[in-house]
């Protein structure tokens, strides 16, 4: 399939720029590939379609508060530094992304925070990409979430609030690592998650950190010539054992989210199971492709040309996907980070 087959017109309104309240009163698309028929839901109502002895995989990453504002020396030029990821621990060393970049130069220094916190780039890697070694030695992660802002995508078109700060995390949220939300969580409220657990299904959490890759569009028409970004992720023993004794009971596995189907499938045996592992995938999955663990996939509504709709249209089947989103923008359901969902069967 080429580039241009997941273009579609949305209108700017339905993007969501703010979540439901609660959450899991947002909407849900159900779509049965079995009849290719489309049902209209609330998403509390998932908990109709799992039973005793699935199991629902869950990403249980946490966004960090990844955009911090500081200024350069001497001319006290402001600059977002944007913490892509922890390149060295030790030394506090990191990729990032600045803004504006042409006012950034190997040897420059940005403080923040009245000065208490700098740090100096010491190498390029991209057109806005740097590395930086920042001087605190303790706990970084402590003060970025005090100084830093949400990393809200930039279709959001508003600065991050106080509330953001929550409400850009699932409830499962536990790892810190990631500079984007597993969108699909969202919808979960904990007492949705106890109401699902009493009907006898298992909740299964494993972390894939999801990097601005996410995002990154898709620049070639060719998608076998499209390189993903790499992103970490780690399955356990506990959670690959709970995913296999689904898939021998012949139960289903419920999996939400793009990021946890990429982290599952980059981790399968040659039998069809989930083996425990840790590390770095740069999986791309667009049509066709035979999902060796995922039987049902919870989901948002993507941005056009997304490797995220990729995934997607190759797990529901690219016709009938687009098709769905064709009456979510027919019906007025929101789209992406802070809109509706979509659950597979």
């Amino acid at each position: 399939m080429k580039l241009s087959d997941f273009k579609y017109p949305l209108p700017r309104n339905l993007i969501a720029k703010h979540p439901v309240k609660p959450r899991d009163k947002s909407r849900l698309m159900v779509l049965n590939r079995a009849d290719e028929s489309i049902e209209d839901r609330r998403f509390h109502e998932i908990v109709d379609y799992l039973n005793r002895g699935d199991c629902l995989v869950v990403n249980e990453t946490r966004v960090f508060q990844a955009r911090l504002f500081g200024k350069k020396e001497k001319t006290n030029a402001k600059i977002e530094v944007f913490l892509l990821r922890e390149l060295n621990a030790e030394e506090n060393i990191w990729d990032v992304i600045v803004d504006p970049a042409r006012k950034v130069r190997i040897g420059n220094k940005i403080f923040f925070d009245d000065g208490k916190l700098w740090c100096e780039v010491i190498d390029n890697t991209t057109s806005r990409g740097r590395t930086v070694r920042f001087n605190h030695k303790g706990d970084f992660f402590k003060i970025i979430e005090r100084i830093g802002m949400t990393p809200l995508p930039y279709y959001i078109k508003r600065d991050p609030t106080e509330r953001d700060k929550e409400a850009y995390q699932t409830v499962f949220a536990r790892v810190l690592g990631a500079v984007a939300a597993p969108t699909a969580g969202l919808h979960f409220t904990k007492q949705l998650l106890r109401k699902i657990e009493s009907k006898g299904v298992k909740i299964v959490p494993i972390v894939l950190h999801v990097g601005l890759g996410s995002f990154r569009p898709v620049e070639v028409e060719d998608l076998t010539k499209h390189k993903m970004d790499s992103e970490y992720y780690e399955i356990t023993p506990e959670a690959a054992h709970q995913i296999n004794k689904t898939i021998d009971a012949k139960r289903s596995v419920f999996v939400v989210g793009t990021s946890t189907c990429r982290a599952l499938e980059s981790s399968v045996t040659s039998d069809g199971h989930v083996k425990p592992s840790k590390g770095w995938t740069d999986k791309f999955i667009f049509p066709p492709y035979d999902f060796k663990i995922a039987d049902h996939l919870v989901t948002n509504f993507h941005l056009p040309e997304s490797t995220l709709m990729m995934l997607v249209s190759a797990f529901a089947g690219h016709e009938f996907m687009m098709r769905a989103y064709k009456r979510g923008i027919k019906e007025g359901y929101r789209f992406y980070s802070y809109g509706d969902a979509m659950l597979i069967l």
